[in-house]
């Protein structure tokens, strides 16, 4: 398979986790999760979900846990969304670039003020 096709079909399924985890998911530990990206494999047979939360340590451990337990809901959910022969393999990660982003950012502020 192409990647371009690989890239194409993880922003579909990026639209569609949006909205799947944050409509059709009833989970009370899963928070205000935001879905950053979505890294398909070449074959089309596994994909790694990043993801942000919004909290705490606690509150992140929480909703990815949730996350990992609705995974089987949520790759059939996809199936029936997004027309492949086979439904990826879901994984999630926490996306660490935006606090990367901010810490950078507050870094250069310091320098700034000095």
């Amino acid at each position: 398979m192409s990647k371009i096709r690989a890239n194409r079909i993880g922003e579909q399924m990026k639209k569609e986790l949006g909205d799947i985890i944050g409509r059709k998911l009833k989970d009370p530990r899963v928070g205000f999760v935001t879905v950053t990206a979505v890294d398909v494999t070449g074959d089309l047979q596994q994909a790694t979900v990043f993801i942000t939360v919004l909290g705490d340590s606690e509150q992140k451990e929480a909703t990815l846990g949730a996350l990992i337990k609705a995974t089987g809901f949520i790759r059939s959910e996809i199936g029936k969304r997004v027309r492949l022969r086979k439904t990826p393999e879901l994984s999630f990660q926490f996306d660490e670039s935006i606090e990367y982003g901010n810490k950078i950012e507050r870094l250069l502020g310091d320098l700034n003020k000095e």
